[in-house]
């Protein structure tokens, strides 16, 4: 007779195996869940905020605002074939949308007069990456939110094609592949934008 092995929720196990057993009250099963879903959030949150001033600072407590909010919301939750990873993924992109409006209309505080020799960036070299930071998000902006999306989960946030997959409801093949078209045409904007840089230098230059 062959044995039938019962899992061990220390194991790999698929998301919404870990929920289906926290709800029916396994805690060893709830205290694994909320430890993945801390991993997959704080990711998650870290590379929609990490281009906001101070945004860094937010990422563990928006984190763990996601994780209180699939807490709140097991008892609700009902497996309709999704994987559980797009149910926290939804959660954590309102609590990320929330954060954002507090950023914009967040005043600015004075900071305080420093004990030490300040080692801080400077104005100019926090103005040269801010001016980076921005052209990439602005080449980001030309893209279709999906590829976008994609392209924040696999490169800024580094989660694998499959964890991209489970969360956007996509095979892991169709990540890859349209991971490899938004690169494509960044490579392009970037590319046009160049050309067009050579265009101005060679007119100033017959000016």
């Amino acid at each position: 007779m062959t044995e039938v092995r019962v899992p061990d929720t220390h194991d790999r196990v698929e998301l919404r195996d870990l929920a289906a057993l926290a709800g029916d009250g396994d805690r060893t099963a709830l205290n694994d869940l909320l430890t993945r879903v801390r991993a997959v959030a704080h990711r998650y949150v870290r590379s929609r905020l990490w281009t906001y001033p101070g945004g860094a600072d937010m990422v563990d407590d928006v984190a763990q605002e996601v994780c209180v909010a699939v807490f709140g919301a097991l008892s609700r939750y009902r497996d309709e074939g999704r994987p559980f990873e797009a149910f926290v993924y939804g959660i954590a992109a309102r609590k990320v949308a929330d954060a954002q409006r507090a950023f914009a209309v967040a005043d600015v505080s004075t900071p305080d007069l420093p004990d030490g020799a300040d080692e801080s960036p400077t104005p100019e070299e926090r103005a040269v990456r801010q001016s980076e930071v921005q052209h990439i998000m602005g080449l980001l902006d030309k893209l279709p939110e999906k590829l976008r999306e994609i392209l924040r989960l696999r490169v800024v946030a580094g989660m694998s094609a499959e964890e991209t997959g489970r969360a956007l409801g996509m095979t892991p093949g169709a990540v890859r592949v349209a991971q490899h078209r938004a690169l494509n045409t960044l490579r392009g904007f970037v590319g046009h934008e160049a050309q067009l840089e050579r265009g101005r230098a060679g007119e100033e230059h017959h000016g």
